[in-house]
């Protein structure tokens, strides 16, 4: 099976369970990472496109690979929280805590940093 045939058949898998993930996490390229978001997050292709284009070009003029990893690592942690609906709804009801500013911000930015780090283990980062 070819790549892109392999990639379109691991992406299009079902969801494993009623709390199982959407998509199975992808590859950490930015084809697979495109593809992915395309399918759990489609309005956020542009944004992707537009990350991806100024990494490319930031990693060009510094003559760095580090845009290029940040682009990657950002959205391999989008991708592995949006795959789980009830981690993104759960990680929208902290950030709205934050942002209306009525409590104590704490406990919630604390669970905002577990939700990211199990992201970033799920990721392999």
């Amino acid at each position: 099976m070819d790549a892109p045939a392999a990639l379109e058949d691991t992406v299009s898998a079902q969801p494993d369970g009623p709390h199982g993930p959407l998509i199975p996490m992808p590859d950490l390229t930015p084809d697979d990472l495109r593809a992915a978001v395309s399918r759990i997050a489609p309005s956020r292709v542009p944004a992707l496109t537009q990350h991806l284009f100024e990494a490319t070009t930031n990693a060009q003029q510094t003559q760095s690979l580090a845009p290029l990893r940040a682009f990657v690592h950002s959205w391999a942690v989008f991708i592995a929280i949006e795959r789980y609906p009830e981690r993104t709804a759960r990680l929208h009801q902290l950030e709205r805590i934050i942002d209306v500013g009525d409590q104590d911000p704490t406990e919630a930015i604390a669970e905002i940093q577990r939700i990211r780090e199990a992201a970033e283990k799920e990721a392999g980062l």
